[in-house]
């Protein structure tokens, strides 16, 4: 069995948005296992320079690349907004793809509210970006878990609404 880990900055506040998580990975475990790892985020000021961004974005990515290698062998998938858009179709392949010629287990990263540093993409197997429109990384969960899911009943041939 595929086994797939969500690794990402901050934890969700919103009761709404916990529920909706938790539903679709309930729905996900009948296909993969899959567990979501959370990082404490970095506290960010209103205003920030160059420079402060850059250390909170290195501190949240160190977290995350320590998990990684922490974790075994693990196809790495990072969200961010220089990715490639892909369709869920793709992102379908692409687990089926990844589940048999590479690994049995698939890494997504989701960063922080500041995004994620040239090294963690560096170190990334792929980059996917879901929009060029900016989301809050909370929401951004939500649309990961649902789209996996969505990937498995495509590769299952099951139906699921369009």
């Amino acid at each position: 069995m595929i086994s797939i880990q969500i690794i990402c900055i901050g934890k969700i506040k919103e009761k709404s948005l916990t529920n909706l998580c938790d539903e679709y990975l309930k729905r996900i475990s009948k296909f993969a296992k899959i567990s979501v790892i959370e990082l404490l985020d970095e506290k960010v000021d209103k205003i920030l320079s160059d420079e402060e961004s850059k250390k909170i974005k290195t501190i949240e990515c160190n977290k995350i690349i320590d998990k990684i290698q922490k974790s075994s062998k693990s196809y790495v998938i990072s969200l961010d907004l220089t990715g490639k858009a892909i369709s869920s179709n793709e992102l379908a392949d692409k687990i089926s793809s990844i589940a048999t010629y590479s690994s049995s287990k698939i890494t997504f990263i989701i960063g922080g509210s500041l995004g994620l540093n040239e090294e963690l993409l560096k170190k990334s197997d792929d980059i996917i970006s879901f929009s060029n429109l900016t989301f809050p990384h909370q929401l951004i969960r939500v649309f990961l878990l649902e789209q996996i899911f969505r990937s498995f009943k495509i590769l299952n041939n099951e139906t699921y609404h369009h």
